[in-house]
């Protein structure tokens, strides 16, 4: 894939802002936002990164544009009239205030962003909010202060709906296993576990037993070990976000074969790759996600082959929230126009997943929402490398 991708990032010097329009038909404006570090790949128009493999901080926008420049060719394909305008989000000489300062943003009708950085996100929202123009928000981070926004769409759902779903899927399958709390100290770790405690105290039906283990940073084996049960299955919950302690919660259970478990994980562990190492084989792993893209169906299928094709690899989840987001919510725009916001969770043009976008309000008696955020959890299941949802 290396050299294609810099054919690719030649191309995206020259062409900063794309436009893919019909004529003078084209009706639909619309403006993506993504983190690709052009000034960080390119000195001018020169190409300062040499043969070697990219930085693996490029790849995950670079994939994202890929995905949203194969819808493009898709939605061109049927016809669509649509002007899209691509923004970097990492050129340093142009600031988010400096680029949404640009004449050429006059007009547009949706904005979707792949974000990385908490600090870019209420700037984007803040304009959105101002031209009353829907900001769709795909990826982590989601919580970037918004309040009183009805504009800003989080898709990638914030981490109490995920603690939520995850919360009712132990209800449902794991109500008499012995639960077990794994956490590290922390200001985070003490958040994620209050929102279980208030689900346990909320919950109308029998709240469920949990024992709370706490690690002072790293995980102590031994210590983890004397709360297991070798009579029963023991669910092991990690309550944090850190990736090496999330890692050595699997790798327990992995080197003592003699207690049967699963693990239940936190969002980020779709990126998680150590979890697919082969000492990990055999490890039942739960993990939360609004987003699943099965490799298996018939669209999954031809971008995969189109990629394949174009880069010599394997397309990431990135490059399908890319396709999804431009082909999913450019055909829901154009169909319902100024009904838009009403109709962000219409299945007509599923690519995909499914999406349950409610207003959410912090305060109950405020009837402006502070933003829309998709409720859609998967629950999956990642067993031998094999990725399924559950629940």
């Amino acid at each position: 894939m290396k050299g294609s991708i810099i054919v690719l990032l030649l191309v995206l010097v020259s062409l900063f802002t794309i436009q893919e329009s019909r004529a003078q038909e084209a009706t639909t404006k619309i403006a993506v936002f993504a983190p690709l570090y052009l000034d960080s790949a390119f000195n001018g128009n020169n190409f300062k990164l040499g043969n070697t493999n990219l930085p693996k901080f490029l790849l995950p926008g670079l994939e994202f544009y890929n995905g949203v420049m194969m819808a493009i060719d898709s939605l061109n394909a049927e016809g669509v009239n649509a002007e899209v305008l691509i923004y970097d989000s990492k050129q340093s000489e142009l600031a988010i205030q400096e680029i949404l300062s640009k004449p050429d943003l006059e007009g547009v009708s949706l904005i979707i962003a792949s974000f990385n950085n908490r600090n870019e996100i209420k700037a984007l929202a803040d304009f959105a909010l101002s031209r009353k123009i829907a900001l769709i928000s795909e990826t982590y981070p989601n919580d970037g202060g918004v309040t009183e926004n009805p504009y800003f769409i989080l898709v990638n759902s914030t981490l109490r709906t995920h603690i939520d779903a995850l919360y009712k899927y132990l209800q449902r399958f794991h109500s008499t296993d012995n639960l077990i709390w794994i956490k590290r100290k922390g200001a985070l770790e003490d958040m994620i576990q209050s929102f279980f405690t208030e689900l346990q105290k909320k919950t109308p039906s029998l709240a469920l037993r949990i024992k709370t283990v706490e690690m002072v940073d790293s995980l102590n084996q031994q210590t983890l070990l004397t709360s297991l049960d070798s009579n029963r299955n023991n669910v092991l919950i990690c309550g944090s976000l850190n990736e090496p302690f999330g890692t050595a919660i699997v790798k327990t259970l992995a080197d003592n074969k003699d207690y049967k478990g699963t693990v239940i994980g936190m969002p980020t562990w779709d990126g998680f790759k150590d979890l697919a190492k082969p000492e990990y084989k055999g490890i039942e792993i739960i993990y939360s996600s609004p987003y699943h893209f099965p490799r298996t169906d018939k669209i999954a299928i031809s971008i995969s082959n189109k990629y394949r094709n174009k880069f010599q690899a394997r397309p990431s989840d990135q490059v399908f929230k890319g396709f999804e987001s431009m082909y999913h919510f450019s055909k829901l725009l154009i169909k319902h126009k100024e009904a838009f916001l009403n109709n962000l969770s219409n299945k007509s043009f599923k690519v995909f997943n499914e999406f349950d976008i409610q207003p959410i309000r912090f305060k109950r008696d405020n009837p402006i929402p502070d933003y829309l955020e998709n409720k859609k959890i998967y629950i999956l299941k990642k067993l031998d490398g094999q990725i399924k949802p559950v629940f």
